[in-house]
C-alpha cells in the first residue's frame, strides 16, 4: 500500500477546536477523489470537523490484466480496509459494486448515501445509440455482465456486435471512441454524473435492456467497528431505502456465490400499487445471469414487502437467488466458488 496525504480542507461547519482532522481513505482515480470529496463535504457538514483525503494505491488501480482474471471482487477495496484497520485512515469510501459481500471483521458499513443514476449508458461515435450501432460493431467494456447482456441484445435485434475488453479510467476509456479504435463503450452513469462528464453519453440504457451490476451507483462509507463514535455520525449519512435497495441485490449476488466480475446483474426497486389507506409499497428485485457471449440469458424477479430490516432485504435477494439456481442459474455463470 502507498498513500500520499494531501492537505486538509476546512468545511462549512469550522474545525471543531482541539480535534484533529478525520482521515478518509480513497483511491486516487479521478472518480474515486471525485465522490469522495462529496463524502468528505457532507461529514464536515455534519460533524464539524476538517476531513483529509488520504490517497491510497489499491492492486486493481496498478494491474493491467482483466478483472475477471486478478478476481475481481475486492481488488479496489483491500488496501483500504488495510488502511482502516491498521488505524492509518478513519474511514473510507468505496463504490459498493466493489465490495466484497462477506461482511469484513472488525470494519462496519456505517453509511450508504442517497444512490446516484444506477444505469449503464452508452457513448458511441456519431451520437448513436446502441440500436443504431452497425453490425460488427466493437463495443467496450471490462465487465462480463454487460457482454451478456449486450450480446444478447443485439441478438434481439438480429445483428451481432464485438464485445472487446478494456481497462482504464473515464477518459481513457472514452478515448477509444473519439479515436475511432472502438465504435462505443459502455459505462456507469453514476460514474459520468459523479465528474461531471455527461455530454459524451449517446443514451442512457434502459434497465429492461441492461440490469446494472449489484450496488451500482451506491457508495458505502466504512470504518472500524471499534470507533462507535465516528460510525454513530456517518450513519446520518445512510439512506434507508438505498440501503434496503442494494442489500437485497447484494444478498443475491451472495447466495449465487458469485463475485462482483461474474455475468451477474440485479436491481431493486420500489413499487407503488392502490392509492390512499390501499396504497402499498413494495420492492421488486431483478436479477439477470447469462453467458457473455449472449446466446443464453436469464432474468428473473421477485417482490415482497418494502424490508423494515436487513434480514427481510437480504431474504428477499437469497430467495430470488435459490429460483434462479433452480432454474440452472449456475452453470451460466461457469464454475461457482466452493
Amino acid at each position: 500500500m502507498t498513500a500520499a496525504r494531501s492537505a486538509s480542507v476546512e468545511g462549512g461547519g469550522g474545525r471543531r477546536e482541539g480535534a484533529a482532522p478525520l482521515r478518509l481513505g480513497t483511491r486516487r482515480s479521478k472518480l474515486a477523489m471525485a465522490q469522495s470529496g462529496q463524502v468528505a463535504d457532507a461529514v464536515r457538514e455534519l460533524t464539524g470537523r476538517s476531513v483529509e483525503l488520504v490517497e491510497i494505491t489499491t492492486y486493481g488501480d496498478t494491474s493491467r490484466e482483466a478483472l475477471a482474471q486478478i478476481g475481481g471482487t475486492g481488488v479496489f477495496v483491500s488496501a483500504l480496509r488495510d488502511a482502516l484497520l491498521a488505524g492509518d485512515v478513519d474511514f473510507a469510501v468505496h463504490s459498493l459494486k466493489d465490495l466484497p459481500t462477506a461482511a469484513p471483521e472488525g470494519l462496519t458499513l456505517a453509511a450508504v448515501p442517497r444512490r446516484e443514476d444506477p444505469r449503464d449508458v452508452l457513448v458511441a461515435r456519431d451520437g448513436l445509440t446502441f440500436e443504431e450501432l452497425p453490425d460488427g460493431a466493437r463495443v467496450g467494456t471490462g465487465s462480463p455482465r454487460r457482454m451478456a447482456q449486450l450480446n444478447a441484445w443485439a441478438r434481439q435485434l438480429g445483428r451481432r456486435i464485438e464485445t472487446v475488453a478494456i481497462r482504464g479510467n473515464i477518459d481513457t476509456r472514452v478515448g477509444y471512441v473519439t479515436s475511432g479504435e472502438l465504435d462505443a463503450v459502455v459505462l456507469a452513469a453514476a460514474g459520468l454524473t459523479r465528474i461531471g462528464r455527461l455530454e459524451p453519453v449517446t443514451e442512457f440504457i434502459d434497465t429492461d435492456a441492461v440490469l446494472p451490476a449489484p450496488g451500482q451507483g451506491a457508495l458505502a462509507v466504512e470504518c472500524a467497528a471499534r470507533d462507535t463514535a465516528l460510525a454513530d455520525a456517518l450513519a446520518r449519512l445512510d439512506d434507508p431505502a438505498t440501503r434496503a435497495a442494494v442489500t437485497a441485490e447484494r444478498s443475491l449476488l451472495a447466495a449465487l456465490e458469485a463475485g462482483c466480475s461474474a455475468p451477474v446483474g440485479a436491481l431493486a426497486e420500489p413499487s407503488t400499487h392502490g392509492s390512499g389507506a390501499h396504497q402499498v409499497t413494495e420492492l421488486r428485485l431483478r436479477g439477470v445471469v447469462g453467458t457473455t457471449d449472449g446466446t443464453t440469458l436469464m432474468q428473473m424477479s421477485a417482490t415482497g414487502g418494502l424490508p423494515a430490516s436487513h434480514d427481510e432485504a437480504v431474504a428477499l435477494g437469497r430467495e430470488l437467488a435459490e429460483e434462479m439456481l433452480a432454474k440452472g442459474a449456475a452453470g451460466l455463470m461457469g464454475e461457482r466458488a466452493l
